[in-house]
């Protein structure tokens, strides 16, 4: 017995969608930006966090009880087969009508299984962005074959942007309370999470603590898959049209002359955002000014908190940005 019985079917002659392209990275490092904009391409479709535990049923019925889970072969059985629904544009109709409670979210069902059924219908290119999979990108490039673009950002403009949105207070106890992750992954930042959870540290420390748990793990993934992409957050600001056409060549997408008109005009500040194009973005998240982008920080942070970040993670920090004095 299927695990929901009714959800979108694909069509008896269609062929399968083309392997999926996972968009990750920390949060608050511009993979909604990076995810959007190459979504731009005309064969391919966005789809907005999966993994995260507030995604809705229908766009994907796994049950993520909290951010960054850790999956693997060991523990798949139950995200595989909603994961794989997802991917192959499938929308979990009755897990979604189990959710219903006011007319806008029944508005909202209405709006993401038209958008599923067009993508599905349509064969196209899934863009999956999500940094709550970015512990779990082996596992989706491994059982999924989709290609992983990972967004990196400098520590000073992570703990800034995580403070400016309210996420000071990261809770460590998810990332504590998976064993394998701990074991297989984040061994060296156990007493230091441990500390954090007893006594939560500010939100300079703790959003400096977080980016190193995070580089770290993506540090040992530019070592085990040197397939992948890693694209840094600032490279893209400071120079978009040449960095994301290099970046749809090497994924094989189109960079067309209307993607480039669209890409200057959104990152120009001048465009509406990108909220047109997908249900699931909205103008805060992706529309991006490369300049406002690169000049927020020094408006966030003082010089000593800065200085603070900079000396936290600077081992770790200048193997991403080797050019720099740390």
């Amino acid at each position: 017995m299927l695990d929901d019985p009714i959800h979108s079917r694909a069509r008896p002659d269609a062929a399968p969608p083309p392997a999926p392209i996972l968009v990750t990275g920390p949060p608050r490092s511009g993979s909604t930006w990076v995810g959007n904009v190459l979504s731009l391409d005309g064969r391919s479709g966005y789809v907005h966090e999966p993994f995260n535990k507030n995604c809705t049923a229908g766009r994907c019925r796994a049950d993520f009880r909290h951010g960054f889970t850790y999956v693997t072969h060991a523990n798949e059985a139950p995200y595989l087969a909603p994961l794989r629904d997802t991917l192959a544009w499938k929308y979990s109709l009755m897990a979604e009508i189990r959710e219903i409670r006011t007319p806008r979210s029944l508005a909202r069902m209405a709006r993401d299984f038209t958008y599923y059924e067009i993508m599905r219908q349509r064969g196209v290119r899934m863009i999956m962005k999500d940094p709550m999979a970015l512990l779990s990108a082996d596992w989706i490039a491994d059982r999924f074959d989709a290609r992983v673009v990972v967004v990196i950002r400098r520590p000073e403009g992570f703990v800034a942007s995580m403070r400016a949105a309210g996420w000071g207070r990261f809770p460590f106890r998810i990332l504590l309370d998976q064993p394998a992750l701990m074991a297989e992954r984040l061994a060296p930042f156990a007493e230091e999470m441990e500390a954090a959870r007893r006594n939560m540290p500010d939100a300079i420390d703790a959003g400096t603590l977080l980016w190193r748990i995070l580089h770290h793990h993506i540090d040992l993934l530019r070592r085990e898959h040197p397939d992948w992409i890693f694209v840094r957050h600032e490279d893209l600001s400071r120079d978009p049209e040449p960095g994301f056409r290099a970046l749809f060549d090497a994924l094989g997408l189109d960079f067309t002359e209307t993607v480039r008109a669209k890409l200057v005009d959104f990152t120009s500040g001048n465009g509406g955002g990108l909220s047109r194009l997908s249900p699931f973005g909205t103008t805060r998240r992706t529309l991006r000014s490369s300049s406002d982008s690169l000049d927020r920080v020094r408006s966030r942070l003082t010089a000593a908190e800065i200085a603070r970040i900079r000396t936290a993670t600077a081992p770790l920090a200048a193997t991403f940005y080797p050019e720099e004095v740390w």
